[in-house]
């Protein structure tokens, strides 16, 4: 056993895919992945804010990733929904499919590139040179922003109520 493997379980992403490009997140902020369940919509929310699901018993809000990032989504067979876990509150996010669990050599990883750009984009961590393709680190809970954790907080309290 090396000194790389105990950092390497810690520094393991989920990969997916949103429109044409590939994303990850940090493997230990995601709970399940599950298929796309009925979703009951929750009236005057954002667009992104695709409604609320019943997880066995426990009510998860749902957010369209591709859409909250401006992205087409693909609508392949392969939609899936990862349930994040973000102390206290766990929230679905819809992405068009799942890749698989990476475990990059830190020397391929790149810091979050400067990006001329009006919005905030502070949710990207960091860039894995996978092969020929670049991936996106994604820090979750920054994409959704705190008035979606807000809203997204506020209709499951109101739904489990």
């Amino acid at each position: 056993m090396n000194d790389n493997t105990h950092s390497n379980n810690t520094d393991r992403f989920l990969s997916f895919s949103l429109g044409e490009e590939e994303y990850a997140m940090p493997l230990l902020s995601v709970r399940e992945v599950i298929d796309v369940p009925e979703i009951t919509h929750v009236p005057f929310t954002p667009p992104h804010f695709l409604g609320i699901m019943n997880l066995r018993g426990q009510v998860i809000s749902v957010i369209d990733l591709r859409h909250r990032l401006g992205i087409k989504p693909q609508n392949a067979a392969e939609t899936a929904i990862i349930i994040c876990d973000m102390a206290p509150l766990c929230i679905g996010v819809m992405v068009d499919s799942i890749n698989s669990v990476l475990s990059p050599d830190p020397s391929q990883v790149s810091d979050k590139p400067q990006i001329q750009s009006t919005r905030n984009t502070d949710y990207i961590t960091g860039v894995y040179r996978k092969d020929k393709q670049l991936v996106i680190f994604l820090d979750i809970a920054k994409c959704l922003g705190a008035e979606d954790l807000k809203a997204a907080q506020g209709a499951g309290a109101k739904q489990a109520a």
